[in-house]
């Protein structure tokens, strides 16, 4: 049965260092799978659209999504591909409580990862998803949203 993991947040260190690569090998372990279904019951019990295992204190390259289809695992995700265009929107994070920031991200991108299974991924991803995926890609490469900010506020002075 999943559990909660205890979400970690700034200044913890392990926030700004880059995750280590997960083997292929070690996606498909009773304990990796395990792990997985953690993190996705620690995203949903704590509001989030995304959580990647640095959050947990987990220093590996995995991030958890969810989608209208369903929670996904990327595993050794990649950003191929950005488009120029930008949009900027607000973005908050659980490793980052009770501050809000506005980012600039790419409306559009191309994603290489691992799924769950083991199996490469290859997709593009668009607005809101294509914000999220950035999110936690710049998680395991120890970049928090507040560093990409072009304003930040504090969540009791933030707009809903």
């Amino acid at each position: 049965m999943a559990k909660r993991l205890p979400v970690i947040s700034l200044p913890n260190p392990i926030l700004r260092k880059k995750a280590a690569s997960v083997r292929p090998e070690e996606i498909t372990t009773p304990a990796f799978q395990k792990f997985l279904e953690d993190m996705v019951k620690t995203m949903f019990e704590a509001d989030g659209v995304g959580l990647a295992a640095v959050q947990v204190a987990v220093a590996k390259q995995v991030t958890v999504i969810s989608t209208k289809d369903g929670p996904i695992a990327l595993i050794n995700p990649v950003v191929t591909r950005m488009v120029k265009k930008t949009e900027r929107g607000e973005e908050g994070c659980l490793s980052v409580p009770g501050v809000w920031g506005l980012v600039d991200r790419s409306v559009e991108i191309d994603v290489e990862a691992l799924d769950r299974d083991a199996k490469p991924l290859k997709f593009t991803a668009k607005g809101f998803f294509a914000r999220v995926i950035q999110h936690e890609t710049d998680h395991l490469n120890g970049i928090l949203f507040v560093d990409r900010a072009v304003e930040v506020k504090e969540a009791d002075n933030a707009t809903d």
